[in-house]
Order: C-alpha cells, then structure tokens, then sequence
C-alpha cells in the first residue's frame, strides 16, 4: 500500500511539473513574441508602467541608439529605426499629470510644507521615473460634445467622477443626468447661477447695461479657486476671457472637467512659488470662497495677486468674511481690511456677500506711505515678470515709471488692443511696424492652416487650442473670428513675451517643454508647434518624450500642426504609425512672408483608439 501510495504521488508531482512547464513555455512564448513583433495600443490587459531609460526602438533596451534617435539624429539622410508601437499606460493611468501626480510625491518622499500648499507645486519626475508610454482614454471614451452646448454639459463617461456632484449638490456645481453631468452655472457663492451674479458685481460698479467688460475696458481675469470654472464660462458672452485656476486637490478634476467644457482653465495653486503670468497681466481677479487663507506669511498671496493685476485692477471677494458677523470672520475682515489699505487698495464697493477692492493707478500712495511701513516695495532688481520657478516676496510690485506717468496700462479697450501694439512691445526692442509685420505672417499662415485642415474639421470642430511658441500672440490674433480660445505658452528660456500676449487682450502661461504641462490628459483639440522641437533639440531633450507628450495632452480626433525643419519633420513621420497618428496634410513654406524657405508644416490627427471592453461611440 505504501509502495503504490508512492507512485500514484511521483506521477501527481510529475503531471503537475509538466503543467507547470507547458504553461511557463506558453507565457514566455506570448511575452517574447510579443515583444518582437511589437505590442499594440488597441488590445491589451492591465500592463505596468515602463520607464523613460528604455527603448521602444527595437534591440537593446538599455542601447545608447535610442537616446541618439529621441534627440532628432536624422539629419543625415539615415532611415533610422522606426518605433513600431508604443505600450499603453496602465488603466489606472488614464488621467496622469506627470508633474502633478501626488503618487511620484509619496514615492519620493519629498519633505513638503502641506501648510504652505508645496505638495500642489509642481515636481516633475527624473528621467528614469518618467513613463513612456500612451496614456489610455477612460473605457467608453467619446468625442467631446461641441462648443457652446458643451458649456452646460459633458460626457460622463469622459471623466467618470462624480463625487463632486454630490458634494456639491446644495450649490448647484454639477448634476449627473443620465449619460451626462449638467452645469446649471451654479456656485458656492451664485446659487442663482454664475450669470446674475456677474452681472450684480458689474452693477456694484455702475458699469454700464450691468456688463462686467466696461465697454472693453476689462478683458482678462483671473479666476482663482474657480471650481468647475462656472464664472469664467459666463464671462465669454461678455466678450471677457478668464484664467481659470485649481489645484489638483481633494476637489480633484475640477479642471479636467472645465476644459471638457471648452472653457480656459490652468492646474495652479497659491503656494510658494509665483504665478505663471507676468506682472500686470489681469484687469480683474475673484475669489468666490476660494479657501485661501490671504493673512499668512504676511499676506504674502495677496501680494502675489497685486503682482498680476494692472494698474486700477479689481480683487472680488466673495467670502463669509466679507459680511459674517461671528468672532473669527470678524477678526479675519479686520486684518484683511488694514492690510490692504496698507497695500493702497481701496474698497470700490461692497454689498451683501461681496466686497470689492481696487488697486491705484500710480505709485502716489506707495510714496507717501510712513517709512517702515509693511509690507515693504520690492527691490528695483527684483523683476516683476520672471516666473518660472521662482519664489514669491513679501513686497508690493511698484510701476514702471512709463505707468506711473500716464496712471494706467495705457492700452486700448478690447477689441482694439488686439491689434494695437501695446506700449510694453518697447520692451523688447520692436516697433510698431514689427509688430503689423508678426499680424500679417501669421494670418496669412492661419490662413494656410485652414486650408490643409478644411477636409476634416466643420464649424465646431475646434475649440481648445494651444499655440506652444506663441511669441507675441499673432497666431491666437488670427483666430479671432473662429469660436476657440487658445492657450499662448511662452517658452521659459526664450523672450518674455508672455506680458504682450496679455496686453493684446490674451490668455497663456510660461512652460519648460522638456517637462510635461499642467494640465489632465485629453483637454486640447489643436497644437501648434512651430519650431519648438528644434529648439528642444537645442537643449538636449527628447523629442520622443515631447510627441508622447503632446499625445497625452490632445484629445482623440485632435490635430497637431508641426512648422519646423526637414529632418524634424521626417522624426516626426518615422513617429506616426506609433502614436495612432496620422497625415492630413503637408505644404513647403516657398510662399511663407518670413522666407523660412527651410521650414516644412505638417498636419497630423490623432485617431480614436479604444483600449480593449471600450465601445467607440461618436456624437
């Protein structure tokens, strides 16, 4: 019995070792073939993240060849090896922000101040954290519904939270309705809607017909803490753009779901560092119980925010303090109110909910405040339009002499400020005639685009959109008379031109491209690139990391237009297949205004894929 006990358990240990060998076979036979032939972005399972310092070029992973391909080593005339696909990030992935992304925080065990909002900075990952890889849409993923029907409604499949409409569900941010969330236009502080509540501070200010743009006068605002961006989406009837701010914060995607919405939004936060923008760039800022604590660090974030405002700027303020008669809001109003008067602002009206303060016209009242009064002026040196990465000061931004002497910015009321060239272009060493020249290059290149993009887009195809290299803001001019906003970016080691862009009554930000941009995957409809990847070739960067990245920005069906050299253009075709892109779309520049006879445009779409148990369902 023992005997036969014995060998009925060899033959049960040898079966279940060769079925452990016949499945190990079928596995590393599925795996390596995989590899070989490359691995598709339509049909795969729940896959980890790769990192930045492996190939995807084909051959050795760890090979200094695909570091020379990502940094545009085709100049030469060489084929090159070209990326047969990309891996697709995992599913958990589908809403990564790169710089914003609290897990890399914890990973790395960065030492934050939470109190001072750092752990909402951004902090970019090091190379070999970076992932390279495609970021998946959420299961079900459709076309975005157009502009305007799209600022009262979006797919809820599209960005599949709904915690917020719960939360929120007594004021009016969000309701979930079916297949869709439905934006009443609703807020902590307008239950009525974001509409009769800009028109009420607009009457607190005699503005004329309750209108908050002042016949022009007032263009660009600033939105901080915006929520769902409500505010912002009402003021574009009013010929009024906002720059929408949130962080990605325990209120997350309220961002995400504001650019879904074809509204103007940033990922930001009042920390430490600055913002942004450059000095002077808003005429107006609100604050709708935003929970920004303004006392701390000497009022260092009201300073920051007198920073951006224009000379005669407004701060609305809607906030229990404004009008709460306990203790505590009680003390909070005192302190605000002598601190701004220290700052020389004035209360230009106030009324139930809402205090509005106004900021001077000229440096009068910083010249006659008693010495040693805080906080103090900044230091001639310090320069009011340096951004990126540098920190706040506790000090009020006095003018330039040129303002102080006309008591103003001295710019046109919108819409003539587009096209009038803005006092601070002097800055730069450009004239008036430069600047009509840069007008007429890029309507005429608008116009080019047009053409090449007319077979694929209608009416309402278009309307988030991002110039990368925006310069002095032409190609956002030149597409005044089309129903898009565009985000202007301003590269940070190139001419801060950021400030003109601003004085022509238009939005953007300062940016690093060798870094990924704040914002949530899919939110941008058009990218326009011109030579920003020569000049990351310049820097050293990959340029392989840039085309995952604008990837991960564009929406499925989005295009991407590309002006640049021959041989980035050809990296760029090598890339297409890989990425689910495709060519719409090329033409030389021989009949460019410019001459830059060594310039190619190329215009590309991204396609609709779906990962695997998604359905394509378009509008």
């Amino acid at each position: 019995m023992m005997r036969g006990r014995s060998d009925g358990a060899q033959k049960k240990r040898l079966w279940t070792s060769v079925g452990i060998g016949a499945v190990l076979v079928v596995f590393l036979y599925m795996y390596f073939g995989s590899k070989s032939s490359g691995e598709s972005a339509l049909e795969y399972g729940s896959r980890s993240l790769r990192k930045l310092g492996s190939s995807y070029l084909g051959g050795d992973d760890n090979s200094d060849l695909s570091r020379q391909d990502e940094k545009f080593a085709l100049e030469d005339g060489d084929d090159g090896i070209i990326p047969k696909s990309f891996p697709v990030c995992d599913d958990r992935h589908s809403e990564l922000i790169p710089c914003l992304d609290r897990h890399l925080i914890y990973q790395m065990r960065l030492k934050l101040d939470l109190s001072l909002m750092e752990h909402y900075e951004r902090h970019c990952p090091l190379p070999e954290r970076r992932f390279n890889c495609l970021i998946p849409p959420p299961p079900g993923y459709k076309v975005p519904i157009k502009w305007p029907r799209s600022r009262d409604e979006v797919w809820k499949v599209n960005i599949p939270h709904t915690h917020l409409a719960h939360e929120k569900s007594d004021q009016n941010w969000m309701v979930v309705k079916g297949e869709k969330i439905i934006f009443p236009g609703g807020g902590t502080h307008f239950h009525y809607g974001a509409d009769k509540y800009i028109a009420s501070i607009a009457n607190m200010l005699n503005f004329s017909n309750d209108n908050l743009n002042n016949e022009g006068r007032i263009r660009t605002v600033f939105d901080v803490g915006c929520g769902v961006a409500s505010f912002g989406g009402y003021l574009l009837s009013s010929d009024i753009i906002a720059m929408s701010l949130a962080p990605n914060d325990v209120h997350q995607n309220q961002i995400q779901f504001a650019l879904e919405r074809g509204i103007p939004a940033y990922l930001g936060v009042l920390g430490t560092k600055r913002l942004p923008y450059p000095s002077r760039s808003f005429e107006f800022a609100h604050c709708s119980r935003c929970r920004i604590d303004w006392l701390q660090r000497d009022g260092i974030l009201l300073l920051e925010l007198d920073r951006v405002l224009r000379p005669g700027g407004y701060f609305a303020y809607s906030s229990p303090e404004a009008y709460a008669q306990d203790e505590e809001d009680l003390r909070i109003w005192r302190e605000m109110s002598a601190l701004v008067e220290r700052m020389c602002w004035r209360i230009a009206a106030k009324r139930n909910q809402t205090v509005i303060w106004q900021k001077p016209l000229n440096n009068d009242c910083y010249m006659e405040r008693p010495p040693a009064t805080q906080p103090p002026l900044c230091r001639s040196v310090d320069d009011p339009d340096a951004v990126w990465g540098v920190n706040m000061e506790p000090c009020i931004t006095p003018y330039s002499e040129h303002d102080h002497k006309v008591g103003g910015s001295g710019l046109a009321p919108w819409p003539a400020r587009l096209t009038s060239p803005p006092p601070r272009l002097a800055d730069f060493g450009y004239s008036n005639e430069m600047f009509d020249k840069d007008m007429e290059t890029w309507r005429q290149r608008v116009d080019q685009y047009w053409s090449l993009l007319s077979p694929k887009i209608s009416s309402d195809t278009l309307r988030n959109i991002m110039d990368m290299k925006a310069n002095l803001g032409s190609f956002a001019a030149a597409l005044k008379d089309k129903n898009v906003w565009v985000m202007n970016v301003v590269p940070k080691d190139g001419p801060n031109t950021l400030k003109i862009v601003y004085d022509r009554g238009l939005i953007g930000t300062t940016h690093d491209w060798c870094e990924a941009f704040s914002t949530y995957p899919r939110t941008y409809d058009l990218l326009h690139a011109w030579t920003v990847f020569s000049d990351l070739e310049k820097k050293g960067c990959s340029g392989e990391d840039l085309l995952l990245e604008i990837d991960r920005i564009l929406r499925p069906t989005g295009f991407v237009i590309i002006r640049d050299k021959q041989h980035v253009i050809d990296f760029v075709k090598k890339h297409l297949s890989a990425l689910h892109w495709e060519a719409v779309g090329s033409a030389d520049s021989t009949s460019d205004p410019e001459q830059e006879s060594d310039n190619i445009v190329l215009v590309v779409q991204k396609k609709l894929w779906l990962t695997s148990g998604s359905i394509r369902d378009t509008e």
